[in-house]
């Protein structure tokens, strides 16, 4: 008896045939320096970013602290995006 998860990963595979093609060597490499790359990203971005919620922590700036850990919490997630959306153009490219 197959999982939920097997059922649903073969009608997947019915309605796009191109995503059960296997990864070529040169995608794969592709897909780990797109990872490398948008990893030092956000941590460059959280070294600066934590660099000045310490300066707001340390001046009691309560604002400027819930302001910049917003922008933190946003600048990941849009660098995450950014990568996931690479990493897709990655797999569709002509296999």
């Amino acid at each position: 008896m197959k999982s939920a998860y097997e059922l649903a990963m073969e009608r997947l595979a019915k309605s796009d045939p191109e995503s059960t093609k296997p990864l070529t060597a040169e995608q794969k490499d592709r897909l780990a320096e797109i990872d490398r790359v948008y990893k030092g990203k956000i941590a460059e971005r959280e070294i600066f970013l934590k660099q000045k919620l310490e300066q707001a922590m340390a001046g009691g700036k309560l604002e400027e602290i819930e302001q910049v850990q917003k922008q933190i919490a946003n600048e990941r997630a849009r660098l995450e995006e950014e990568r996931e959306d690479e990493k897709e153009r990655v797999r569709r490219a002509q296999r």
